[in-house]
């Protein structure tokens, strides 16, 4: 999930889940990073620091996601699980590269002090297409080997892959090994071009159009195995037949404790400032449930593969 830029939210109203970053430390490098250069700046935050951050959200939120950068490597993240379930956080999500949950005593630390869910992040069904997109040779075994594990000991797992350029006719292959590992949903979120990924743009971001196909190919896979697969950034205009699929209406609204421990409201930044509407949206039949494209799309693409939806009768 990409960050809200400081300052750019309207007034607070707090979300019923937070997302905590524990510092940007990653032993992936991927091409496609929303966090960019933040590695740099901050691999990780004390755990007072933390702890302090969330009490001041922990009275108007019951869910909890951990992220960073790479969460599994922060030294002292079971310590940081355990609190937060003590301070009354129901649901304590962990978002990892999966890598360090190929190695059991890791997760099962996690699972003990409370962890209820996990989203790993697989990007190929091959080594040669992940690892690429990760630049991290061996991640793709890792992240397998952890979602395996996860999957054995019955955790509650919802991965997520990012679709770019390099994996979009890849994608019913990944959807069929997730499903064959035992993975039950699944979300395939189309790359958010901000951080390393806007430097990379014309690597890494694919055309809206040719992830269309992938997409009914995927579904069709998931639906084989009874899985449940959703797809994040995706426009409802290119999702004629596959609207089952568009999750943004079934997001937790969502508040981000940022690097500088600042509060936003990520989810109305990503509705009125990180997404975008164009012209052909406003004679669109879903222009009111559709979020559109993330606005650095069009402002590379333009709008000319926007083809409003028809309104019921016309």
């Amino acid at each position: 999930m990409g960050d809200p830029p400081p300052g750019s939210a309207a007034p607070l109203a707090l979300a019923p889940r937070a997302d905590l970053k524990v510092g940007f430390a990653c032993n992936n490098k991927c091409v496609f990073c929303a966090q960019g250069t933040k590695r740099s700046e901050c691999g990780s935050i004390p755990l007072g620091e933390l702890l302090r951050r969330l009490e001041q959200v922990k009275d108007h939120t019951h869910g909890l996601v951990l992220t960073g950068g790479e969460p599994t490597l922060y030294k002292p993240l079971v310590d940081l699980v355990r609190a937060a379930r003590a301070m009354g956080f129901t649901q304590v999500q962990i978002q990892t590269n999966g890598r360090m949950l190929a190695y059991p005593r890791v997760l099962a630390a996690l699972v003990g002090a409370g962890a209820t869910e996990f989203s790993p992040s697989l990007h190929g069904s091959r080594p040669e297409i992940h690892d690429r997109l990760t630049r991290a040779r061996g991640s793709w075994r890792e992240t397998l080997g952890g979602i395996r594990n996860l999957c054995r000991m019955g955790a509650t797992v919802i991965t997520n892959s990012v679709i770019t350029c390099s994996n979009v006719h890849d994608l019913p292959r990944l959807v069929a090994l997730l499903g064959r590992v035992g993975v039950v949903e699944a979300q395939l979120a189309f790359v958010h071009p901000v951080g390393t990924a806007l430097e990379m743009f014309d690597e890494v971001v694919p055309r809206l159009p040719d992830v269309v196909e992938p997409l009914r190919q995927a579904r069709a896979v998931a639906g084989r195995l009874g899985m449940r697969l959703v797809a994040e950034a995706m426009p409802y205009c290119f999702m004629r037949g596959l609207e089952d699929m568009v999750v943004e209406d079934a997001i937790p609204d969502t508040t981000v404790v940022d690097l500088n421990g600042q509060i936003e409201n990520y989810s109305r930044w990503r509705v009125v400032e990180g997404k975008s509407h164009g012209p052909p949206c406003e004679g669109c039949a879903m222009q009111r449930r559709c979020e559109g494209p993330w606005r650095e799309y069009p402002e590379r693409y333009g709008w000319d593969e926007f083809v409003p939806l028809p309104a019921a009768g016309r």
